[in-house]
């Protein structure tokens, strides 16, 4: 019997064709929706957790200034080479340890120029920041000690001064210094926040505070913990340290952050997370939208055959045999909408993160979800128009115009 319902079903459904392609609309825009958010949401999040550890897991920033009230950046005294000395030399859970001091400057090379970053610092920068150099070499131990003029450029610069010329031994204009290129880093490209990781170029620390910066400040320490499981003991160290070096009295707030990206990346994690469950749950509200549109057609359907379910009563067929009919192509055509929105959704996302060179990830429970939730929508909102028509009375039914 269930054969035979589900054939008269899909016959009705081909009778009415371009009106059963309109009903399921709904659906397929629903599941299409909620299978697109969420495979979208969850791309941004593996991107931005990848881009985070692509920096280092166990990395930490070091920085003058409090992200709570208190002293500003602005205010607060800047950081300098004995706290970094300090840090290397106190902090048991300490790797590696790179100073930095950043400014934005005008680098020319022959009749080309580029405003970019500037960051003095050692080699240690280049292995907790995770650059690696494609040409030529990091800094010597000369160089750093004496703050020879020499820089490493990004990708970014390389191209925008040298296009496809070999920049190694070149001398270049950083400010109003000579700089001699003495190596180039690898690209990293575009960062999800829409920064360019390339665009700018490294000199040691030495270098950059005597000719760039005129001063021996320090903007921020990168500091990579010995392992992931030790970050935190890291920050609490340093923080420890960094408390009694600046004289910050108990119970006062500090006046330098310490950065996790751990933490950070956990956070982010977070929000996206929510982010995607917030619009995974608006695209669901289109389900039940199709699902009152499949309400809608299936009572107009049971007016429309009323004298045929008249017939069906007349010559012997129960009222539950006809609330199956009704309720079999109302799931019917939600079904169908089921189906064609899943590959909606997907095709749609894949389109969507190639097009935002995200990871396209496929989740199988969002999509056996999506799937079973337009079945009950159809089972739901079919229920009763199939109930009415199983509830007509025969001989009224049959004198029906």
């Amino acid at each position: 019997m269930i054969w035979a319902t589900l054939l008269m079903a899909l016959r009705e459904i081909r009778r009415n064709t371009m009106r059963s392609i309109l009903t399921t609309l709904g659906i397929v825009i629903g599941v299409g929706s909620v299978i697109a958010m969420v495979t979208l949401g969850r791309g941004a999040t593996a991107k931005i957790t990848a881009e985070i550890s692509n920096m280092g897991t166990n990395l930490l920033i070091v920085m003058p200034g409090s992200d709570r009230r208190g002293p500003t950046s602005a205010s607060a005294p800047p950081l300098k080479i004995d706290d970094v000395k300090a840090i290397e030399r106190e902090v048991s859970a300490v790797d590696k340890v790179a100073p930095t001091a950043s400014r934005a400057a005008l680098i020319v090379y022959g009749n080309k120029n580029w405003n970019t970053g500037v960051t003095g610092s050692n080699n240690e920068f280049f292995t907790v920041r995770r650059y690696a150099i494609e040409r030529g070499a990091s800094f010597s131990d000369a160089q750093l000690l004496s703050g020879a003029p020499v820089c490493v450029l990004g990708a970014t610069v390389r191209k925008e001064l040298f296009g496809q010329g070999d920049p190694l031994g070149a001398a270049i204009r950083v400010g109003a210094v000579s700089c001699t290129v003495v190596g180039v880093l690898a690209s990293k490209g575009m960062s999800t926040f829409g920064s360019d990781q390339d665009d700018f170029l490294v000199m040691p620390l030495a270098a950059f505070q005597r000719r760039v910066a005129g001063n021996y400040d320090i903007g921020a320490v990168f500091v990579s913990a010995t392992s992931d499981k030790l970050t935190t003991k890291a920050k609490q160290q340093i923080e420890a340290l960094m408390r009694e070096r600046r004289r910050i009295a108990p119970g006062q707030l500090n006046d330098f952050r310490v950065q996790d990206m751990k933490e950070i990346s956990d956070t982010l994690g977070s929000v996206t997370g929510a982010l995607t469950a917030l619009l995974g749950g608006i695209a669901a509200v289109s389900l039940l939208v199709g699902g009152i549109g499949i309400m809608n057609i299936m009572l107009v359907s049971v007016t429309e055959r009323t004298r045929e379910i008249g017939v069906r009563l007349a010559i012997g067929a129960r009222g539950g045999e006809v609330l199956l009919q009704f309720l079999v192509e109302a799931i019917t055509l939600s079904t169908l909408g089921g189906m064609l929105g899943i590959v909606f959704g997907l095709a749609i996302s894949y389109v969507a993160t190639r097009a935002l060179k995200m990871p396209f990830m496929v989740l199988p429970d969002i999509v056996v979800i999506a799937f079973a939730f337009s079945a009950t929508v159809g089972v739901a909102f079919g229920f009763l128009p199939a109930r009415k028509a199983s509830r007509l009375n025969p001989i009224d039914a049959l004198r029906h115009e």
